[in-house]
């Protein structure tokens, strides 16, 4: 409950914030339905020459796009923010405010900073996401919604978990704000299908950048394209990589030496 109570006062103050600079909320827009605009207009184009990509129908793509931009927006809305924030409390050594608190540091953390209108960009995914239901109709039972659920909640948890040690870096490395960047430019790869992409590349971006966890396995799911025995993979991979990551947080937040170093 004092979790909740945080998290609700975080969230409050953060949309105080942006109600404060409304032309955010406008530039924001624009930007969202630029990037929207020119990945439907892309999968247009290519549909238009052929009616299957890599053995996935339009509808399919469709449903990966939303959930890449629902994924991508929850990630700008609360990850992104969070991490870098602590990147920069690690540098400037206010950290130390978060470190004596009575509450778990990595969950205040976690909820240090939001970027409301970045929500669009989950608003326009779950409309691109039922655009494609639509479309897939009666190919979608209850069970592709189940296992669509439970394999994005277990992409959510691993991206969380991968960019939470990625920052994390920055108790030994005082600047890795390049890596971040990094992923986010890997991270694009996840609008296509990672059978697309050569094996290499795959590997890449399944196991070592968790790209096709959080886009190309949910869609799968929500058409029926895997079973359960890849949504529990998917589970398995979650937990390591929460447990990882706490690990990874504990390691690094005692090489943390404040400002008064």
């Amino acid at each position: 409950m004092r979790i909740l109570r945080l998290l609700a006062i975080h969230l409050r103050l953060a949309l105080s914030g942006a109600l404060a600079y409304r032309a955010d909320f406008l530039i924001h827009l624009f930007e969202s339905l630029l990037e929207f605009g020119t990945g439907l207009g892309g999968l247009a184009l290519v549909f238009s020459h052929t009616q299957t990509l890599g053995g996935w129908s339009a509808p399919e793509v469709v449903a990966l796009t939303g959930v890449f931009f629902i994924v991508g927006g929850a990630v700008r809305f609360a990850v992104q923010p969070a991490m870098e924030s602590l990147i920069e409390s690690v540098r400037d050594g206010t950290l130390d405010f978060t470190l004596v608190k009575p509450v778990d540091s990595q969950v205040l953390v976690g909820l240090k900073r939001f970027e409301i209108w970045k929500l669009v960009d989950v608003l326009m995914g779950l409309a691109v996401l039922a655009v494609a239901l639509w479309k897939l109709g009666a190919a979608v039972g209850l069970g592709d919604a189940l296992r669509f659920a439970v394999a994005l909640a277990a992409g959510g948890a691993i991206v969380y978990s991968f960019w939470l040690m990625l920052a994390t870096l920055s108790f030994w490395f005082v600047r890795v704000e390049n890596i971040l960047v990094i992923f986010q430019s890997l991270y694009e790869a996840g609008r296509w299908p990672v059978n697309l992409y050569p094996g290499w590349l795959r590997f890449l971006l399944t196991f070592l950048v968790p790209v096709a966890f959080a886009t190309t396995v949910p869609a799968e799911a929500l058409s029926g394209r895997i079973g359960w025995e890849k949504i529990l993979l998917s589970l398995g991979v979650a937990a390591g990589m929460l447990v990882l990551s706490r690990l990874f947080w504990k390691i690094g937040s005692r090489h943390y030496s404040g400002a008064s170093a």
